[in-house]
């Protein structure tokens, strides 16, 4: 019997009401092995009351006593860690060892925003004026939401709800509906922690529940992770409604390779980088760029069989170097975009569009790809595949290597391989980009500094986790203060100043 996956409100699991749900595939299979129920705006409408009114004790709770709760948090997800791997991967796709990278790296955060009680401090000026004192608090903004992807659906929720609970918020959690059981999972584990019923409640649903909550003028604040285009519409959707969104969209990162570069250490880089998690990162590399012919050829010479010898295997497999993609809906468009990339001219050198898996003939399983020769007005250039393929652009120099991600409209993560100290310093200068690598594939900052990209890979003012983090999901509010002192300075008429 396929199981039914419903809504977390309240502390408890609610059952869809919309009548309305969709497929949860195994993507090893391609087999559907649960339905989501898909919210109504009625359904998300109930939770946002529901978290509106468990918010306003939470917020009025001391910082300690909120930390307290996700230190327990912490400690109930790291006692099933485990578990929690092997359900995120049995729906997702990726390898067990790989969710468990996710897993961690979501709980970095969690232990970032326990020193709440420090990021949440104001500022004081005594004596700001004759008898004034000036102060600022940071204060919850109320309800506040997250929509989240299905390439993480643990990681980025505990980059959002940390924070968010830690600053006294209550959070509704929308995540992505291909796999939705380790969000419901973190619910009821927050639940457990001592987290009071409404503070944290998840709906699943589509693009229904999506605008519910960008309509809501009770949400206050809502992250977004996704791809562009639906980043670019929640943000303007929800600024329209008033809201403060952040909202993270697509990428195409580079590695540029220059001739001095240890190109044993590139073409590791590369293909960790590259084709880890099935290219289903939005910190993949998807474009090589080696600096010179003899770079490029040297590199090709390392890369090729390393791509042709990647070892593909079902997500249970803990030797696998990555496991299906998502969905044959998202395999197919993987494999159109190969297509193109043929029909547009550039020179492919490894196919992995006919790869089978033995034993799951029908899993959503492609093999790596490599193009060669690729031009910056091709589509398979342009825009994000999000799948194991892996775009070679060749440069005459470093200024013409430069200027690829800078003129690209994706601005999220770049990387260079390089033995020489100037080239890397001016590159980190002169790179338009919001994440920089050197030597480093995948530069994703650590909790206790903030994650975003520049141009098109971001729509508003502030990045994810670190203190950014604890930016978005407070207001700051100023005291000027004076206490009566004897002294009558009767009225003023003109605008306040320090005399």
């Amino acid at each position: 019997m396929i199981r039914e996956i419903n809504h977390f409100i309240g502390g408890r699991h609610v059952k869809g009401a919309s009548g309305n749900f969709g497929d949860v595939f195994d993507p090893n299979t391609g087999e559907v092995q649960a339905k989501v129920a898909l919210a109504s705006a009625g359904e998300v409408k109930a939770a946002v009351a529901n978290a509106q009114e468990a918010q306003a004790a939470w917020g009025a709770m001391n910082p300690q006593r909120r930390i307290r709760v996700l230190m327990e948090f912490y400690n109930l997800a790291k006692a099933e860690f485990d578990d929690l791997a092997q359900m995120l991967s049995s729906e997702h796709g990726k390898t067990v060892p790989d969710a468990k990278g996710e897993i961690q790296r979501g709980l970095e955060v969690v232990e970032f925003a326990i020193g709440a009680p420090h990021m949440l401090k104001g500022e004081f000026t005594d004596g700001a004026g004759p008898g004034i004192d000036m102060y600022s608090m940071r204060q919850p903004i109320g309800v506040v939401a997250g929509i989240t992807p299905f390439n993480f659906p643990a990681m980025i929720p505990m980059w959002m709800f940390a924070p968010a609970l830690a600053c006294g918020n209550a959070f509704i959690l929308k995540p992505s509906e291909r796999d939705p059981s380790l969000p419901l999972r973190i619910g009821e584990l927050l639940f457990e922690a001592g987290l009071p019923a409404g503070v944290f409640n998840v709906v699943n649903g589509d693009k229904v529940a999506v605008d519910a909550l960008l309509e809501d003028p009770r949400v206050g604040a809502l992250s977004f992770v996704g791809s562009t285009p639906i980043a670019q519409y929640v943000y303007q959707t929800g600024t329209a409604h008033g809201k403060r969104i952040q909202a993270l969209g697509g990428a195409k990162n580079h590695m540029i390779v220059m001739p001095d570069a240890d190109m044993d250490q590139a073409v590791d880089a590369l293909i960790g980088a590259g084709y880890g998690s099935a290219g289903e990162r939005c910190m993949a590399i998807s474009v090589a760029v080696p600096v010179g012919e003899d770079a490029a050829d040297a590199l090709l010479e390392k890369l090729v069989p390393r791509v042709e010898g990647l070892r593909i295997g079902p997500s249970h497999d803990a030797e696998a170097d990555y496991g299906p993609v998502v969905t044959g809906q998202h395999l197919a468009k993987i494999k159109s975009y190969v297509d193109t990339g043929v029909e547009e001219g550039a020179r492919l050198i490894v196919d992995g569009r006919g790869f089978k898996m033995q034993g799951y003939e029908n899993g959503y399983f492609i093999g790596g790809c490599l193009f060669d020769h690729v031009k910056p007005d091709m589509r398979i250039y342009k825009e994000e595949i999000f799948g194991p393929v892996l775009s070679v652009v060749r440069a005459k120099n470093y200024e013409e290597a430069l200027e690829l991600p800078n003129s690209h409209e994706f601005g999220n993560g770049v990387a260079i391989y390089t033995r020489d100290g100037d080239a890397a310093r001016d590159f980190a200068h002169r790179a338009q980009i919001g994440m920089v690598g050197i030597n480093v594939p995948i530069p994703v900052p650590l909790a206790y500094y903030s994650f975003g990209g520049w141009k098109r890979s971001l729509f508003g003012s502030h990045n994810q986790h670190g203190p950014d983090s604890f930016h978005f999901f407070t207001k700051i509010k100023t005291v000027t203060a004076r206490w009566p002192s004897g002294i009558k300075d009767g009225a003023e008429f003109v605008l306040p100043t320090m005399k």
